[in-house]
């Protein structure tokens, strides 16, 4: 019978959790924004694999989970990857395949009406280029330089 080796790496480096997200703000409608972020996803050559409706899964369900806060008035995610950057950063490092595929999440909180949050994770060292392309992609989609 084989044995499964588990193998721990511990880093002087934070937690990916302990990192806090790139975020930008604009004052728009959730339509206009995400819709901005999907053509920027789009016109950087990339394919979405996939939007999760993460605000409409949380209110759905809200009871079931016994909250009564309501907290997104929309919130999406969208995911996708790119196959020359994955490669560049998996080459460098093949646990970065942890973080493939990318998101980008756009969202407006109850609290916040009119104002729309767009951001991503936040990466550094060899996920750089991701970095680079997740912020160039929102840069291109709010027109922020």
């Amino acid at each position: 019978m084989k044995r499964l080796a588990l193998i721990a790496c511990l880093t002087a480096s934070p937690a990916l959790a302990d990192v806090p997200p790139v975020l930008y703000t604009v004052e728009d409608s959730f339509e206009n924004v995400a819709f901005a972020v999907e053509n920027a996803i789009l016109g950087a050559g990339l394919v979405i694999d996939h939007v999760s409706h993460t605000g409409e899964m949380l209110e759905r369900t809200r009871a079931d989970v016994g909250s009564d806060r309501v907290l997104f008035t929309q919130a999406d995610i969208f995911s996708f990857c790119s196959a020359s950057i994955s490669r560049t950063v998996m080459e460098a490092d093949l646990s970065n395949i942890q973080h493939c595929p990318y998101g980008i999440f756009v969202y407006e909180a109850v609290d916040t009406p009119g104002t729309v949050v767009v951001g991503h994770r936040a990466y550094d060292g060899s996920m750089a280029p991701v970095q680079t392309l997740l912020s160039g992609i929102v840069k291109d989609a709010l027109g922020v330089e």
